[in-house]
């Protein structure tokens, strides 16, 4: 890939977003006693996926960056948690061809497609109480398809 390929990805993905927020809001976040910050990552930023080294670097940049966060910035009560999802019944990825949609299904354990609830009930539960003791682990949406089939 190109360079303007690779740095478009990584340019967007851990400072455009999640960097820049996370510096915006956690002085905020301090001075009211706390908070949860949450990022978007990818399985494949913790797996690697072949033909993507820019999308996947900068997944797993986020991962690394919120791991940190949440060692630097639990003092403050202020939990950090990176969500992993799998392959997610999206409009993008209902345009990948049927034959190659069903081998992903295949190689995950539970035997369908993540749909966007699925990703949405993960966020809602780490930003509630329930999750009260949960940071930097990364929490994997995606139908156990990490643990390999």
């Amino acid at each position: 890939m190109s360079d303007e390929q690779f740095d478009s990805v990584m340019a967007v993905q851990p400072e455009g977003r999640v960097y820049v927020h996370a510096r915006a809001v956690v002085p905020r976040m301090i001075e009211g006693g706390g908070g949860v910050i949450l990022s978007a990552s990818s399985v494949v930023g913790l797996y690697g996926h072949f033909g993507q080294t820019n999308y996947v670097a900068a997944k797993a940049g986020v991962i690394g960056m919120t791991r940190v966060w949440a060692r630097e910035l639990g003092k403050y009560h202020i939990r950090v948690t990176p969500v992993a999802p799998g392959f997610i019944s999206t409009d993008m990825i209902r345009q990948v061809p049927d034959k190659v949609l069903q081998g992903l299904v295949s190689h995950t354990p539970l035997g369908r497609m993540g749909e966007p609830e699925d990703v949405a009930n993960a966020y809602l539960w780490l930003a509630s109480d329930a999750a009260s003791f949960v940071s930097g682990a990364v929490l994997s949406v995606d139908g156990g398809a990490v643990t390999g089939t």
